[in-house]
Formats: structure tokens, sequence, C-alpha cells
């Protein structure tokens, strides 16, 4: 399918859609929802970070489901392992798809991560979540030996993915492929870095082996956000091919 002859403008096929998710990084719930409702053609996760959360708590999250999002509650737990269980058990029991957990805290607290998650969606009577370490920070400049460390301990907790940046994909496919890769720092050509120290367009994050990116100021803060997420969904279906 190439790209420059599909009509974007009227949205996304789900295809596309499920490899977008969107930061709703801002502190309040209807502003969250009114960017949400504008950019859901285009994008089918909606990512509640830290801001948002703090803001409007739970009801972040179950507003964007209700809104037919998959959610990415991207609030990158670090504490004891019985915390971080009780934490992520909640999480799950509120319908997240996504959950990040600090890798570098060890292995059992990020096995704890996945036993909560999965144990709360359980016990809700929905399906397992994803809980994702979160290896090196794309504000961070990456050291190889630790990204091959926190990847170890992502496998060896039996996390179903993990946070990085487009360049430390190469090392991450490396050492496995049967893990969900999510992407941040997605930054179009043209379009400012901001604090990303490691950013990438959509097609070269693709091509290196991102399943899921993670946008948003690149959008939220565009001239012209549909357009803005119509020419991103159109680099997406060209790098899948």
């Amino acid at each position: 399918m190439a790209a420059d002859i599909v009509d974007f403008s009227n949205g996304a096929p789900e295809a596309i859609r499920s490899r977008l998710a969107l930061a709703l990084d801002v502190d309040d719930v209807v502003e969250a929802r009114r960017l949400a409702h504008l950019l859901r053609p285009w994008f089918g996760v909606a990512k509640v970070g830290l801001e948002l959360f703090s803001a409007a708590g739970p009801e972040a999250i179950e507003v964007m489901i209700e809104d037919g999002f998959a959610v990415f509650a991207d609030l990158k737990l670090l504490d004891i392992p019985t915390t971080v269980n009780k934490a992520a058990r909640v999480m799950g029991s509120l319908g997240v798809s996504y959950l990040t957990v600090h890798t570098r805290a060890g292995v059992d607290h990020l096995r704890a991560g996945v036993e909560g998650v999965t144990a709360g969606a359980s016990a809700a009577g929905l399906p397992a979540p994803i809980c994702l370490g979160i290896t090196v920070l794309t504000s961070e400049q990456a050291d190889l030996a630790v990204l091959e460390q926190r990847v170890g301990i992502v496998l060896e907790a039996g996390c179903g993915g993990l946070v990085c940046s487009a360049s430390d994909l190469a090392t991450v496919r490396s050492l496995t492929v049967d893990v969900v890769t999510v992407v941040p720092g997605i930054r179009p050509v043209g379009v400012n870095v901001d604090d990303q120290a490691r950013p990438a367009t959509p097609a070269s994050a693709i091509a290196s082996g991102a399943d899921v990116l993670v946008i948003g100021r690149a959008v939220t803060h565009a001239a012209d956000p549909i357009q803005a997420a119509i020419s991103i969904a159109a680099e997406v279906a060209d790098a899948i091919g």
C-alpha cells in the first residue's frame, strides 16, 4: 500500500491507529478529551502520563476507554515490589492496555508490576494488559551496557514489552524479537526536538522495529494538528509498506 495514493484525511485504518499513541500531556481532563476526540481518527491509543493522572486520577483512564481508546498508562512505577504490585493491580482493573514500570530497580520490582497488572485485569474480567519495562529514557544518553542489562531484566521478569528510543531498537531487536517495542521521542522532519536527546522520525522508528509510536507535541502543538496527524499516519503507512 503506497501512502502517497491513500487518502487519510478522514482517518487511518486500525492497523495504523493501533500503532499510534497520542500523548495527552495536559493537566485538564476536559482538554485531554478535546484533543483525543479531535485526533481519534488517526490515533488508537491514548497515553495518560503523570501530569494528567495527577490532575484527574482514574477518571482520565476511564473516559479514554469510554471514548474507544486503548489506554497507555505511562506512570513509570518505581517503588518496593509490594507497592508496585498493588498499584499495577489497580491499573489492570481499570482496563489499561499498557502500563509502564521502571526496570532500574531490578527483576523483582518489574515482575511485581507484570503480575499485578495481569491479576487486576483478570479479576475484572478484562484482557491481559502489556506491562512495559522502561529501559533508558529518550531524554537520556544511552549506555550500551545499561541498556542490555535492562532488556535482560524485561525478559527475565516476563514483561510483554518495553519502552526505548529508536536509536536503541537495533540493540533491543538483537536481544529479542518477542516483546512489544514502544518508542517515544518521535518528531517528523522539521519539527522541534524539544527536550528529546534522541528523537526519530516516524518512518525511521518503524523501519528500525518500533511497534507503537508515542507522539505528543509534534501533533498537539502543531499549527494544524489534524494535518500533522494525517501526515504522520501516511508516513507510518508508507514505512510499513
